[in-house]
This record gives structure tokens, C-alpha cells and sequence, in this order.
């Protein structure tokens, strides 16, 4: 018998999001993490130069279902002749820093912000991050290895019929090689003291870098009071800040009257939370706005789901902004293509900072790191109200004032979402369709339809919904852009109310 007909499940395959590979943790085996990690090594091997016997860097995030990733992911790594580093339970840009520095590759087993039900895979060549051209080469060397694995005699496989591994591997010895070299980054760049006199709030969760960022700041001089830590897994995500996490962030602010800013990650410690002396979060594209000033930057991009205010402000101060599709492999794409001279970063609208070339401020270096970042833009962003000698609230209110909401709606058909993205591709049916969806509204005419991600419009209001399917999970995002928080906010909820714009549009479809 094989080991595929053994198998007392169907096995369900992973595939790539927007960035890395998600899945539910009930379909990610070790069979099934095994299979796309061995793939990966043979991708190395044949498109990377990656040579026998190298080092692959190995780290996780904290969720419940991560050491077990990890060691199905360290068995592939070892099985395809290449030795692991194990970086342990850390931030992910502390070891893709290690790893680009090195020229190493990296495997990283994170679900970023999703739900602890759900985990993933971050493959980094040796050159960065795993892009969307690689994409295709991946999946082939991942098809050859599970029919190898597949056809194998259930027997005498390394699987169980429940896709377990008989015999799991014990990981080597953590290093802190790469939590050291992270944290030297931001000691070189920054004064030993810039945050003196600050107290900061952290908010620490079950953020994979809650005591790394906290020693760091305090490296450079902050007073910062670590609070909320959890041992159970709790799933923030910089892109859909809820009314209740709102409210908390209020709370905060409300327990600790006398503190410069609350601050905080997401589950792998890429996506920041910069939240002022009042309780008030900022949107990611916002603060990649403020950092990318700050630092001097000539080009940035950034996805085309962000705030409007984004154009006008880098616009007023010089700098030319590209926009991607949405995922950090195309604004990797998109710096790396940059042909100018001068500082070249990017971001997302989670917030995570990329930075393509160094960056050299008052004598001192910033060292490059294209991938995404949580506390680069955190420091940045206080650095900038401390220059300025203002609070961190009255740093953000100096933006033009254009307001952005966002929502999302979960389990959706996937045959729904690859009916919208089918119907996208062709522009005047979806014109025709969004006169279906938006007749009766209050928000004018469709002005403008950007295609680029998803469909962006832009109506004669001023008003702006940008609906787009998730690229990690069954899920249906929607963002607006308003003249004030309250109609922003409003356009969310029209459109993922149970009778709203998106429902009815999946009715459409």
C-alpha cells in the first residue's frame, strides 16, 4: 500500500498568499509541512545556487502548533543535505536579517496575525524574499516531491496515516545569533538615548519579539512598561483594528495618563501598532508615510490599497511613490526595480517597513532590510514627534486629513472569489456590475476604477471602497478612504453589513 492510500485523511495543499504559505493547522501536517519545506530545498538547490551541507535558518512564531511545524520543517531540511540553524522563537525580521546579511536561506513557520487556528510558511532565498516569479519554479519542485512521497510504500515512509512523522526530529540548540545582530542594527543607527525621558506602553500579547522590542527600546533609552502578556495565542491585525481593541487601546491611555505612546506587534513582530498618548491607533500606510520622511527617502511603494493622504503628502515632500498589488513580494519587486538615487523604502498598509539600500543619517548607517518590519517604523515614527517637540497625536494630525476605514467578511465561497477575480480581469463587466451593486447609493457616480488588486473606485463623493479578496485566508477585505473617521468608518459598514455592498456583490457574481 502507499503511503498516499494509507493516508486516513485527504491531504489538503497549501498554497501561497500574498506572502508565504497559510493554512488551517488541521490540514498542515507534518507530511504536508515536510512536503512544501522539501520542495523549497530543492528549489535552492536547482534556481538558488544554495550548495550541500549549507545552513538553512530555521525560526517560529508563538503559537501552540509552531514547534511541531518547525521539526517537520527541520526533517526536510536535513533529509535534502543541508544543516539547520535554529534561531528559536523570534521576531521574523531578526532572522531574515541574519539570513540576507549571510546570503543564507531562511524558513520561518508564522501565521503573522491570522487566527491560532491557522499557521504558515515564510520561505526566504538567499538573495531575500521569496518573490511572486519564484513562485512557479516552487511549486513545481513542491508537485515532484509529493509524488515521490506519495508513491512510497506506507511501510517503510517516515509518515504515520494521520501524516505524522514516526520518528519527529529533536531541534539542534537555539542560537541567539540572529536576536543579537537585530538588536545591533538599531543600536548603530540610533543614539544610545533618543528616547530618554519617554515612558511607552507596551502592549504585549502573544507577540513573538515582546521582550526583544522592549529591551531594545530601552537600549535606547525609554522607560517602558510592559502590559496585557498572555499565554494564549490572541490574533491582532494592523489592517482590521476592532471597535473592542479600539477601546482597549483607550483604555490604556486612560491607565497610563502620563505616557508619550502605547505600542505594539503582531504575532510574528513584523506588523507595528503605534497608538498615541490618547488610545488613537495609526493606520499603517499613514506611519510608512511619516517614516519614509523621517529617513529621507527619494522612492518609496507601496500597495494601492492605502490612504489617499499617502499621494498628497509624498507628493508635498518630494518623493516619488509607486503603488503595487498587495503583498510584500511586489513591493520588494517594485524597490528593487527603483532606478534613482537616494534612499529607497517601502511599506504595507499592516505597517511593515521594508528598507531597500542603506540609509545614512548623522554620520550613521541603517543597514538594508527588504522585508517587512515592526519596530523600525515604531522608533521612527516617536523619533519624528520628539524632533518636532510635539506628542505623538499632534505629529499625525500635521497629515492631510483624509480618513480610512477597514473591514473584512469571513468564510466566503471561494468559487465567489474566483468569480470576482475572474469578472476583474474584464473591465466593463465589472462597471456594469458595480451599477448593480451601488445603484441607490449616496456615494455619486464611479469616477475612477483601479484594477491594479482587487477593484478600487472612487466615486464623485470623494469617497473610496477598495474590495478585495484575502490572499491568506476565505476572507472578503474592504477599505475606504472619507473626509472624516465617522463616514470612513460608515462605508465599512455599508459594505460588510449583511445587506451590504459586498454581500450583494457576491449575490451578483
Amino acid at each position: 500500500m502507499t503511503l498516499l492510500a494509507s493516508l486516513n485523511h485527504k491531504p489538503v495543499e497549501l498554497s501561497f498568499g500574498t506572502s508565504g504559505l497559510r493554512g488551517l493547522v488541521a490540514d498542515m501536517t507534518d507530511l504536508e509541512c515536510y512536503i512544501n519545506t522539501a520542495g523549497f530545498m530543492n528549489f535552492l538547490k536547482e534556481h538558488d545556487g544554495l550548495e550541500d551541507n549549507s545552513e538553512v535558518l530555521l525560526a517560529g512564531d508563538l503559537r501552540d502548533s509552531t514547534p511541531r511545524i518547525m521539526a517537520a520543517a527541520c526533517q526536510a531540511i536535513q533529509d535534502a543535505g543541508y544543516k539547520t540553524l535554529n534561531c528559536g522563537l523570534v521576531p521574523t525580521p531578526t532572522v531574515a536579517l541574519l539570513a540576507y546579511e549571510q546570503h543564507q536561506s531562511c524558513v520561518v513557520v508564522t501565521g503573522s496575525h491570522i487566527p491560532a487556528d491557522r499557521n504558515g510558511i515564510k520561505y526566504y532565498k538567499r538573495a531575500g524574499e521569496v518573490l511572486k516569479a519564484d513562485e512557479a519554479a516552487i511549486k513545481a519542485c513542491v508537485a515532484a516531491v509529493r509524488q515521490g512521497l506519495y508513491s512510497q510504500e506506507a511501510a517503510t515512509a517516515a509518515f504515520d496515516s494521520d501524516g505524522r512523522l514516526k520518528t519527529a526530529p529533536s531541534l539542534p540548540a537555539v542560537t541567539n545569533r540572529a536576536q543579537a545582530r537585530y538588536t545591533e542594527r538599531f543600536k548603530a543607527f540610533f543614539a544610545s538615548d533618543c528616547l530618554k525621558g519617554k515612558k511607552l506602553i507596551f502592549y504585549q500579547q502573544s507577540a513573538v519579539g515582546r521582550d526583544l522590542l522592549v529591551d531594545i527600546l530601552r537600549d535606547l533609552g525609554a522607560e517602558v512598561v510592559p502590559i496585557e502578556r498572555s499565554d494564549i495565542f490572541i490574533p491582532i491585525d494592523t489592517e482590521n483594528v476592532t471597535a473592542k481593541e479600539q477601546t482597549l487601546f483607550r483604555s490604556f491611555a486612560k491607565r497610563y495618563p502620563d505616557a508619550f505612546a502605547i505600542i505594539s506587534t503582531d504575532g510574528d513582530s513584523d506588523r507595528p501598532f503605534v497608538i498615541d498618548e490618547k488610545g488613537e491607533f495609526y493606520r499603517g500606510d499613514i506611519l510608512g508615510a511619516v517614516v519614509a520622511n523621517f529617513l529621507g527617502a527619494s522612492f518609496a511603494a507601496m500597495p494601492i490599497s492605502g490612504n489617499d493622504a499617502v499621494d498628497e503628502f509624498m507628493q508635498a515632500k518630494q518623493i516619488e511613490l509607486v503603488h503595487t498589488k498587495i503583498g510584500s513580494p511586489y513591493v520588494i519587486s517594485a524597490m528593487a526595480a527603483a532606478q534613482i538615487d537616494g534612499a529607497v523604502v517601502g511599506w504595507e498598509v499592516n505597517g511593515g517597513f521594508l528598507v531597500g539600500n542603506p540609509i545614512v543619517m548623522n554620520g550613521k548607517t541603517l543597514t538594508p532590510l527588504p522585508t517587512r518590519d515592526a519596530l523600525l517604523p515604531i522608533i521612527c515614527a516617536l523619533l519624528a514627534a520628539i524632533r518636532r517637540n510635539q506628542k505623538v497625536s499632534e505629529l499625525f494630525a500635521g497629515l492631510p486629513a483624509r480618513y480610512t476605514g477597514a473591514g473584512l467578511i469571513d468564510d466566503v465561497p471561494l468559487d465567489k472569489i474566483q468569480s470576482f477575480l475572474s469578472v476583474c480581469k474584464d473591465e466593463p463587466q465589472i462597471k456594469s456590475i458595480m451599477q448593480q451593486v451601488f445603484a441607490g447609493s449616496d456615494l455619486g457616480k464611479v469616477k475612477t476604477l483601479d484594477l491594479t488588486d482587487g477593484l478600487r473606485l472612487l466615486f464623485s463623493s470623494s469617497d473610496v471602497l477598495h474590495l478585495r479578496p484575502s490572499g491568506n485566508a476565505p476572507q472578503f477585505r474592504v477599505y475606504s478612504n472619507a473626509s472624516t473617521q465617522t463616514r470612513a468608518d460608515h462605508l465599512v459598514a455599508s459594505a460588510i453589513a449583511s445587506n451590504g455592498y459586498i454581500p450583494k456583490l457576491l449575490t451578483v457574481l
